[in-house]
């Protein structure tokens, strides 16, 4: 139960229980009609993982639906257990009527995702302390080096990444952000953008990632799990 696993693996051991991987992590939501309701929800959420609530699971309860995330916490990746206690909830769920799902084609404002901001630095270690500092974060579980990027401690944040730059450049932006979204809602995000006013970048490392940008240049990268190295 403590393998980690792949990220073609945990895609497909939970993606027709309404469950996605985003980032090391799996993500869904359920809706709900009131802040009462999502309460009840999470308690019964919280009562089929059991003991491994705390070690795996986070809520953010909303008055209209509550996000789940599952995760290993003590190593910031997904394990065995993660994916079985992603088929408990899912069934505690059924059982009262309700359902796990990621919001794509549901009419919801959007899907279930994870936002990051990405430095372009020349000197990761010497910038990564000012910004460890100044937004209040801390490292992520096995990842201290001196170049690894930093999270904050509670989860409401975005979690920030250095990526290294080999030569000045003035002209252009040095932070973006990446928002990484479930695979089969990669293209009806870029669509939006695109209809909203933005342009294509680059494409060259898709599906991984698409490089898109305001009207003024501003990037944003759309991320998914797929078209990376490992499985």
């Amino acid at each position: 139960m403590e393998q980690t696993l792949g990220r073609q693996a945990a895609s497909d051991a939970v993606s027709d229980q309404g469950w996605r991987y985003l980032l090391g992590a799996l993500r869904t939501s359920v809706r709900v009609g009131s802040l009462v309701q999502a309460t009840e929800v999470a308690a019964r959420v919280v009562a089929a993982c059991g003991s491994d609530a705390d070690g795996h699971l986070r809520a953010d309860i909303r008055p209209e639906r509550v996000v789940l995330t599952l995760q290993s916490s003590d190593r910031a990746a997904l394990t065995a257990r993660d994916i079985d206690l992603a088929h408990r909830i899912s069934a505690a769920m059924r059982n009262v009527g309700l359902r796990t799902e990621p919001d794509i084609g549901t009419g919801a404002p959007r899907s279930v995702q994870l936002v990051e901001i990405a430095l372009d630095a020349l000197d990761i270690a010497a910038v990564r302390p000012f910004w460890k500092a100044v937004l209040g974060y801390t490292d992520e579980a096995g990842a201290d080096g001196p170049k690894d990027p930093i999270v904050d401690p509670v989860g409401q944040g975005p979690a920030m990444w250095f990526q290294q730059m080999d030569e000045p450049r003035p002209d252009r932006n040095r932070i973006h952000l990446d928002i990484c979204v479930p695979h089969d809602e990669a293209p009806r995000r870029i669509e939006a953008a695109l209809t909203a006013g933005g342009r294509l970048v680059s494409a060259s490392h898709a599906p991984a990632f698409w490089v898109l940008a305001d009207i003024e240049g501003n990037e944003a990268c759309v991320t998914t799990w797929q078209g990376r190295d490992d499985s």
